[in-house]
């Protein structure tokens, strides 16, 4: 009798296995697509490799292309603000490992696992975060997180343990690791990251000092989980 596939070996499970190894995705959100390949650079040096391009970035599947060439194996680039199930195939012929979305549709998730990549679906009360994860969302993205302070999370997760969630929209550099240590299984982190970033003189540097105040913030909150 033939064994059943190990579905943590897919690459789905794979992909998803790694975002929540990171903890952390940047999600950028920018009008100037050419700053994408340096600012997801400067990421990467910072400590930050998870990076999620935007379907409102001009050209954005252009910019995902090049953002995916720029970090290489060394990160893992998705797509963000999916609407439309057809705009899934068209993200991963680009090069994008993961989709993510705002709101709840359960065609997105079925475009996201025919081509192999997890999906991140976005939802904000309990009977949205639980029907997104009944509906095969590898994390639920609960968004607008800036609304709700992650006391939230940790009284939705209280009765529903199994929910992996990834609070998106007002996570800050420093206070990320009170997300994880609320219960968050990750964290989405956007304009923080470009804070004091000077597009203008190129000032790369400063998007590595934030990554790396992300990265210590997410870091600390691992040290303090209990084993």
């Amino acid at each position: 009798m033939t064994a059943p596939p190990d579905e943590s070996q897919t690459p789905r499970a794979q992909r998803l296995g790694r975002l929540l190894d990171e903890k952390a995705v940047a999600v950028l959100r920018t009008d100037d697509p050419a700053a994408l390949p340096p600012i997801a650079e400067a990421l990467l040096e910072g400590g930050i490799a998870a990076i999620e391009v935007t379907m409102t970035v001009p050209g954005a599947l252009d910019a995902l292309e090049s953002v995916c060439s720029v970090v290489g194996e060394d990160g893992i680039v998705g797509v963000g603000s999916v609407l439309r199930p057809g705009n899934v195939l068209g993200a991963v012929e680009a090069g994008a490992e993961f989709v993510v979305s705002p709101v709840f549709k359960r065609l997105l998730v079925d475009a996201a696992h025919e081509q192999g990549v997890p999906a991140i679906l976005g939802a904000l009360t309990p009977t949205e975060i639980q029907r997104a994860h009944e509906a095969g969302a590898g994390v639920v993205k609960v968004f607008p997180a800036s609304q709700m302070g992650p006391g939230y999370l940790g009284s939705v997760t209280v009765p529903l343990p199994d929910l992996r969630l990834c609070p998106t929209g007002g996570v800050g550099l420093d206070d990320a690791g009170d997300w994880l240590r609320a219960g968050a299984a990750m964290v989405g982190v956007g304009s923080a990251l470009l804070d004091s970033y000077d597009s203008e003189s190129n000032d790369y540097e400063q998007v590595t000092a934030n990554a790396r105040r992300l990265r210590k913030s997410v870091d600390a909150a691992q040290r303090s989980a209990p084993a």
